[in-house]
């Protein structure tokens, strides 16, 4: 099967001052892969690069190629927010819209054309089934999305981006200030997520990374350090470094 994505020789730069160094990444199928590393490392750029957000950063700019399905998604034709919709994110910190939960989640495909109160009704419930909240919610859709606990909210901002059928979902720590009950129903969607989506993940921990992901990417400085399945990385390591970060010698 071909790569959902791939990345050749890229570098990112903010200003003059390069934080992603020649990296070449290819990134399968409805597989979870975790890139982790200690902070300034260049996990976030790379996730954020992956859908361009860092567009939105003035001073950022990179070289080198990402394609999605074979097409390069910085070439001068790609309409950027459809992008955007076939390659969602979900953030370290939730965020609610100060609207009820069903609108939370309807507020995508409304401003994508989709009108009929039936078939918004339906993308809300199976969203909201994907990211494990449906049975905690269904019988009050009309409350505030902000009233929800902290796990209930990020849960609610995975469904908000499901509910806009992405082909790719990017996880920045979004579990990194959520109590084990959270974070472990978090990771339990996203083990039943990926058999429908390809899942790029920065995980809150090194523990995280080793519970769910099929493969793993270690990057140290902006460099990728090592990159294989689960059991390479975290069982077999090749670089001295990625041992030492993951037994917890530097971090």
């Amino acid at each position: 099967m071909e790569p959902k994505i791939v990345l050749n020789n890229v570098n990112f730069y903010y200003d003059k001052k390069q934080v992603i160094y020649n990296l070449s990444l290819k990134i399968p199928s409805n597989e979870i892969m975790a890139i982790f590393g200690p902070a300034n490392s260049g996990v976030t750029t790379l996730l954020r690069s992956l859908n361009r957000l860092c567009d939105l950063t003035p001073s950022a700019w990179m070289n080198g190629q990402i394609l999605l399905d074979g097409q390069s998604i910085y070439a001068d034709d790609v309409n950027v927010t459809e992008l955007r919709r076939r390659v969602g994110m979900v953030f370290e910190v939730p965020t609610p819209l100060p609207i009820s939960i069903f609108e939370n989640i309807a507020y995508g495909p409304r401003l994508i054309g989709k009108k009929s109160k039936k078939e918004l009704s339906h993308i809300v419930e199976d969203s909201l089934r994907k990211a494990a909240l449906w049975d905690e919610v269904k019988d009050r859709l009309s409350i505030s999305g902000m009233s929800l606990s902290g796990g209930q909210q990020q849960r609610m901002c995975i469904a908000r981006v499901l509910a806009l059928q992405p082909e790719v979902i990017l996880i920045d720590r979004a579990c990194s200030g959520l109590d084990p009950i959270s974070t472990a129903k978090i990771e339990e969607s996203l083990m039943q997520l990926k058999e429908q989506f390809t899942i790029v993940i920065a995980p809150h921990n090194v523990q995280q990374a080793g519970r769910i992901c099929d493969r793993a990417v270690f990057m140290l400085m902006g460099h990728l350090t090592e990159e294989g399945t689960k059991a390479e990385v975290f069982m077999n390591p090749k670089d001295q470094r990625t041992s030492d970060y993951i037994t917890g010698k530097f971090g």
